[in-house]
């Protein structure tokens, strides 16, 4: 994506039908090019008019969205968090079989979840609690821990960096698994990219800045 205004949707990372059959086709075309471009064209539209922010990135209109001028601060505040969250969405889902987590993410998870077990129960459980529409986030803290924190609507989780999302919206999967949502989260579970999210979690760790020693 665009680091900047005009953002535009980037494409999906594999096929519509890669995913199946835990997720269709028709259910991942309409989540992606409908619902997910439509918080882009959103936010592109709320921005046009204000050139003193075209500059600014997609991650900073999530973290300083309450710095924006009130007539488009909350617009901006849903459709470019829509945008981010879905974006990292897409990035974090991978084509079957199932993968698992790699060092030293695996490591966090067990140190904070009892290992990966755990941490689908306590997700699943946290996915199934969310009143209406939301997410729930696996977020990395500034001191390396692993936190599940669930946001409503198209909030996201700044200062906390997420490694992926679960979309509890109706959206994601009422096509498909209607009002069951325990059976979306098992589909969306063993499509998890974990060698993606290891990834992004190793370089998260090397960028922090060093302890000081004593």
């Amino acid at each position: 994506m665009e680091d900047h205004y005009p953002f535009s949707l980037p494409p999906l990372p594999y096929p519509y039908s890669a995913l199946e059959p835990d997720i269709s086709a028709k259910m991942l075309c309409f989540h992606h090019d409908k619902h997910f471009a439509a918080y882009i064209d959103g936010l592109n539209r709320l921005l046009e008019p204000c050139p003193a922010y075209h500059d600014w990135s997609l991650e900073q209109l999530v973290r300083d969205w309450a710095a924006l001028p009130g007539e488009i601060r909350q617009g901006v505040r849903n459709n470019a968090g829509g945008a981010f969250n879905h974006d990292l969405y897409f990035h974090t889902l991978r084509a079957l079989p199932s993968s698992a987590p790699l060092p030293p993410l695996d490591g966090a998870i067990r140190r904070d979840f009892g290992g990966l077990d755990g941490l689908r129960s306590a997700m699943k459980s946290a996915a199934l609690s969310v009143f209406g529409s939301g997410w729930v986030f696996l977020c990395v803290s500034p001191d390396g821990g692993l936190t599940l924190q669930k946001t409503a609507n198209q909030d996201a989780v700044p200062p906390l960096t997420p490694l992926l999302g679960c979309d509890v919206w109706e959206h994601a999967y009422y096509l498909q698994y209607q009002n069951r949502r325990a059976d979306y989260f098992d589909a969306w579970w063993r499509l998890i990219d974990w060698p993606q999210v290891s990834e992004v979690y190793g370089r998260l760790l090397n960028s922090r800045p060093p302890v000081p020693q004593n």
